[in-house]
């Protein structure tokens, strides 16, 4: 395969390993896998799901939603708090697939109920911990007077409460983020027992990653939206939701300049193909990403004594040993592992697999054929 500018590429053999061993453990739990697909936003991927009998779905906007009921996905849930000027387009999904929509306040459901041409599912998102939007799990006030606010609407179905624990991502001990999932699903199945006679089939729903790659008891869900499992990073491996082996996309940058007197190489591959996702370590320096080898199954693990230390929006700046230095030339490719996968894919906007077949992604397509 030739390789000229920056690159992200898939081992697809490694991706499909971490889709069926996250089917299996909602099988095995007897839970729903609804994986979020925002992380690799691709048809062709999300084809590789459906082998595996995924059949619902969670997006992250309208958008996806379309692209995906576009390509057959007819379950899909838009796992944002639902955006009322979107209302066109929702009302165009809701007329060919079972829609999920998310709600967080009394405005949205009214906004909804005033301008909804077909029945649409909805959740309520619980905020149990990570504070960045949601109705706090206690609040029962406001979740009592949403309810019944929702139960008054004709083409409003309640379904039950979503969670997403993003702080999971904020931690380095599985001890910790088993805190937050325990703690979260406490939470939910209070909620369960205060509403359950007037909804008996309440369901509840979690999605994170760090959570549903720890945990192998998931009692006391009826739902898992993890995402990234599926091409897993760095941030994923320093949590400890993966090992190295498991981390499926890897970018190629052109070296294009090196510089012995600092020990650093250039890369063609900043800020616009990476994102400013930055790993922290022990001794306080920062890590953009790791350097690997290509071999014949893939590529190596992390090499010791190279990293990319500094990105700005073109240039990635690798700080090498002296070995490592001597071993690139200008033109040739260095093979790095990025801090976080789904900011990477959606700034690459396609895919290259290890055998050199092409991917296309979702915001590497002109608007037109989403509206087709």
């Amino acid at each position: 395969m030739k390789i000229t500018t920056p690159t992200l590429l898939i081992d697809k053999e490694k991706a499909l390993r971490n889709i069926s061993r996250m089917v299996e453990k909602a099988r095995r739990n007897g839970v729903r896998l609804r994986p979020h697909f925002k992380t690799h936003q691709s048809v062709q991927v999300g084809e590789w799901f459906r082998e595996f009998g995924v059949e619902a779905i969670t997006v992250s906007s309208v958008r996806m939603a379309r692209y995906f009921a576009n390509h057959g996905w007819s379950d899909i849930m838009v796992a944002f708090p639902a955006n009322v000027r979107e209302l066109e387009g929702i009302n165009e999904l809701a007329s060919r697939v079972k829609l999920h929509l998310v709600a967080v306040n009394a405005e949205t459901v009214t906004a909804l109920a005033k301008g909804l041409q077909h029945p649409v599912q909805l959740s309520l998102k619980i905020d149990t911990g990570y504070h960045r939007t949601g109705i706090p799990a206690t609040n029962f006030a406001e979740l009592d007077a949403l309810l019944q606010l929702i139960q008054e609407q004709e083409k409003l179905q309640f379904v039950g409460f979503v969670v997403h624990d993003g702080h999971t991502y904020k931690q380095t001990n599985t001890d910790a983020i088993r805190d937050i999932f325990n703690n979260s699903v406490t939470q939910l199945n209070q909620l369960r027992e205060r509403y359950k006679a007037d909804f008996p089939d309440l369901q509840r729903s979690i999605g994170d990653t760090p959570s549903c790659s720890i945990m192998e008891e998931l009692q006391g869900l009826d739902e898992i939206r993890p995402g990234n499992f599926v091409f897993y990073d760095l941030t994923q491996q320093h949590i400890g939701s993966c090992s190295f082996e498991d981390i499926a996309v890897c970018m190629a940058c052109p070296v294009v300049a090196k510089h012995p007197d600092r020990g650093e190489i250039i890369l063609y591959g900043g800020s616009v193909h990476f994102s400013k996702d930055v790993l922290l370590q022990e001794e306080g320096a920062t890590v953009f990403g790791r350097v690997v080898e290509l071999t014949e199954k893939g590529w190596s693990e992390p090499l010791e004594g190279i990293k990319v230390v500094s990105l700005s929006q073109e240039h990635g700046v690798v700080r090498t040993s002296p070995e490592h230095f001597e071993k690139y030339n200008i033109g040739d490719l260095m093979y790095v592992l990025p801090v976080h996968s789904c900011l990477t894919a959606d700034l690459m906007q396609g895919y290259l697999t290890t055998e050199g077949e092409p991917i296309e992604h979702l915001t590497g397509l002109p608007q037109r054929e989403l509206n087709s």
